[in-house]
């Protein structure tokens, strides 16, 4: 009996030290899945950053990262790269839904990650820098003379170093070592996880792009899935290299935690887009301008103030030329200079032009999502233009008018007899009270016209009998 239950005893000793129920306890992880949707900003770094820490707090088994984007910022690429390498959480990249793209920085989010998936109907690449300014396109091969052949090096080769054929820096050598930088840097990304270089290095110089099923065959992914709970599948018991160590992934049947953006996400996302920061910014100046010409208003500064500390947050997380700032504050100063010593228009227009030229070149971005919108500065020109307008017409009206000064002043304005004895009473001109006299009585509510101002004594007299000369 008792050599009996020392064997139940040591069956169940044994079962509970085999590896099922620990292999399930590390399956019963979580997996954060986070969204990348739209252009890559200041706004995507942070939510990227915080979703990959929640993931470090819960243990989770991945990370994983649905994206769907046309680019965005190379700082903000490269920021977000660097949070991804340095998660102690693997980390999936997955180009999803169909119909979705993995362009420019797209691409080094998918080559940065430990395990690369797409969705069938999706396409990655197109990861060239873009050029805003003139010149010939990243990328784009030289013209040659009819019937020679193109001689434009291939990528990867030689020819492609920054420096034209003289030996000097050409006229595209900035594009050509942006270019090369970014080969680089993705190359390096490719090397790490073993991925497909060649193809990434291509993608950077001639803008290349490849669909799902080409992708996985020439080892720039490694999983083709439809969705999140097949990916999940096909990733499990894969090999990571996660912080320098081999990490196997247990995320079959894992229970998704989905991370969506907080409150801080979306109002950074709503002040870094350009247009917002650009119209935050005029309307701080506007506001605290408008405080300063008639203090005590108050409203005008606060909200001025608000919106001018908000502008700047945002423009520092933003690609700025300042030299397009110091001709936008420019354009600014001498229209208001304008309103201070009138020169028939000629500050204020040159002030609308500079305005206009500095709004141009305000954003330095590398992406066009990331730039001004013309439409928002023809509207800001054009309204900078009505009040230059208004403050030349009041200026014009000020000019025109005649000026009153000293005892004359008030003579000819009419007002109210407030009380009357003995030929001296008071009258209120102006919202003012005076002591008056006049040659007759006046009852009280009686309209008078001032004949003539004797220090603090008026001269009035009916304003009844002026009226009734004037009657046929």
């Amino acid at each position: 009996m008792i050599r009996a239950l020392l064997c139940v005893l040591a069956g169940l000793l044994g079962a509970l030290a085999l590896p099922g129920p620990a292999a399930a306890g590390q399956a019963a992880r979580p997996v954060v899945l986070l969204e990348v949707q739209g252009p890559i900003g200041p706004a995507t770094t942070h939510y990227l950053r915080r979703g990959l820490e929640a993931a470090a707090r819960l243990e989770a088994a991945a990370a994983v990262i649905r994206i769907d984007t046309p680019g965005g910022l190379v700082s903000s690429t490269r920021e977000i790269v660097q949070h991804m390498l340095a998660s102690p959480v693997p980390v999936i990249a997955y180009v999803a839904p169909g119909g979705a793209q993995a362009a420019s920085a797209g691409t080094y989010l998918v080559y940065a990650s430990h395990v690369a998936a797409m969705a069938p109907g999706t396409n990655i690449g197109a990861a060239t820098p873009v050029q805003l300014g003139p010149g010939p396109s990243p990328g784009q091969r030289r013209p040659t003379a009819p019937g020679q052949p193109d001689t434009a090096p291939p990528a990867g080769e030689p020819g492609e170093t920054g420096r034209d054929e003289g030996g000097g820096d050409g006229p595209d050598a900035g594009a050509r070592k942006a270019i090369n930088d970014a080969v680089a840097f993705i190359r390096s990304l490719a090397d790490l996880h073993g991925r497909n270089a060649q193809w990434a290095e291509s993608a950077v110089r001639e803008g290349a792009s490849i669909a799902a099923r080409q992708a996985l065959e020439q080892d720039v992914v490694d999983i083709v899935a439809p969705t999140v709970e097949e990916l999940l599948r096909q990733a499990d018991g894969r090999q990571a290299a996660v912080g320098g160590l081999a990490v196997t992934l247990a995320t079959a049947g894992a229970e998704l935690v989905t991370v969506a953006p907080d409150w801080r996400t979306r109002f950074l996302a709503v002040i870094t887009n350009p247009n917002i920061a650009y119209v935050l910014m005029l309307l701080g100046i506007y506001g605290i301008i408008f405080e300063l010409m008639s203090p005590g208003a108050i409203f005008p500064g606060v909200l001025g103030g608000v919106a001018l500390v908000t502008a700047l947050f945002a423009l520092n997380l933003l690609p700025v030329s300042y030299a397009g700032v110091g001709l936008l504050m420019l354009g600014i100063a001498l229209m208001a200079a304008e309103a201070f010593t009138p020169t028939l228009g000629l500050l204020g227009i040159a002030g609308a032009v500079i305005f206009g030229l500095g709004s141009l070149f305000m954003f330095d971005g590398d992406h066009p999502a990331f730039v001004l919108s013309l439409p928002v500065i023809v509207t800001a020109t054009a309204v900078m233009a009505a009040l230059l307008g208004i403050m030349l017409a009041a200026a014009l009206r000020a000019h025109r008018r005649k000026a009153e000064s000293g005892g004359n002043a008030l003579v000819g304005h009419t007002g109210q007899v407030l009380s009357w004895s003995n030929g001296t009473g008071r009258v209120q001109v102006n919202g003012e009270s005076w002591q008056a006299r006049a040659p007759g009585p006046l009852p009280a509510g009686e309209r008078v016209r001032v004949l003539a101002r004797e220090g603090l004594t008026l001269t009035v007299a009916p304003e009844r009998p002026i009226q009734q000369e004037k009657e046929p």
